[in-house]
């Protein structure tokens, strides 16, 4: 099961730097988005059955999205909230892939206790952070986070974002997140969580609180910490045309493998995450 955003993103690929006062030509497309979103369609089309728990609004958009999500094979487990307007999300891409995000998470933030469902005794649930990161969906990332652990199951956190987390809390963040059996930071998160300046010493560091530690070093690979191991994987070569939702395809890839044999080589959990990463970061949009 996945808990978390859906949102149409409107992805903005820019022909040069941005022109502030002026014009500047981009490539503009609109495509299915959302951190939770994104995640569930990556692991379906890798083989990997999902629920999605999440909001849209009662419009077009959201409308749109749900049969995105269906047709792409994910069960949707989505409350469509009346007055609410569906996420969305601008993602400003700059020559070289790096990208800004302007985020209005509309029904997103109307996510309930009530809307995540029981889930499966010796399954999976996967929560984005963006659902801890606001008052008002927080309850019901730690809703899914109890009943998770009440029912075995292991559980996979991504932190989202450094800022909002930063603005959330440090120490909240891990009391609330304490039982996840895997978490998934980028490097910059990893370093806000543990006060290491050192990737590989971050995740370390968070090996020794969750039995895994997956950091993400963007063009540099990614690293695997569990118990006194490190295992370090490089990047896929790609030429990147937008980096929006590498780390959420990066999440399906590693889970699709890990999920299958939590006890086979971390190289290959690691390698299927940056390979569907690489695939991403290739065209423009997250998936």
């Amino acid at each position: 099961m996945v808990v978390g955003d859906l949102a149409t993103d409107v992805v903005a690929v820019l022909a040069g730097g941005p022109a502030p006062g002026s014009d500047r030509p981009a490539a503009i497309r609109t495509r299915g988005g959302g951190a939770g979103a994104n995640v569930a369609v990556h692991l379906v089309r890798l083989g990997t059955p999902v629920v999605l728990a999440g909001c849209v609004g009662d419009d077009p958009a959201g409308a749109a999205l749900l049969a995105e999500l269906a047709g792409a094979g994910v069960r949707p487990a989505v409350r469509v909230v009346p007055g609410q307007p569906t996420g969305t999300i601008i993602s400003l891409v700059e020559p070289g892939g790096q990208r800004s995000m302007l985020a209005d998470r509309g029904a997103n933030l109307a996510l309930a206790p009530a809307d995540v469902p029981r889930p499966s005794p010796g399954g999976h649930l996967h929560l984005s952070g963006y659902t801890l990161l606001d008052p008002r969906s927080r309850p019901a990332g730690l809703a899914a986070l109890a009943a998770a652990a009440a029912a075995g199951c292991t559980v996979s956190v991504d932190p989202a974002s450094a800022d909002p987390l930063a603005r959330y809390g440090v120490g909240r963040w891990l009391a609330d997140t304490a039982a996840a059996t895997l978490v998934l930071p980028n490097a910059d998160e990893a370093r806000l969580l543990t006060g290491c300046a050192d990737p590989a010493d971050a995740a370390r560091a968070l090996a020794a609180r969750h039995p895994v530690a997956v950091v993400t070093l963007g063009g540099d690979g990614a690293l695997w910490a569990a118990g006194d191991r490190l295992v370090h994987r490089p990047a896929l070569p790609a030429a990147v045309v937008d980096t929006t939702g590498a780390g959420d395809a990066f999440a399906a890839g590693l889970l699709s493998v890990w999920l299958a044999d939590r006890a086979g080589d971390p190289s290959r959990a690691l390698d299927a995450g940056l390979a569907r990463a690489a695939a991403v970061v290739a065209g423009p949009g997250a998936r």
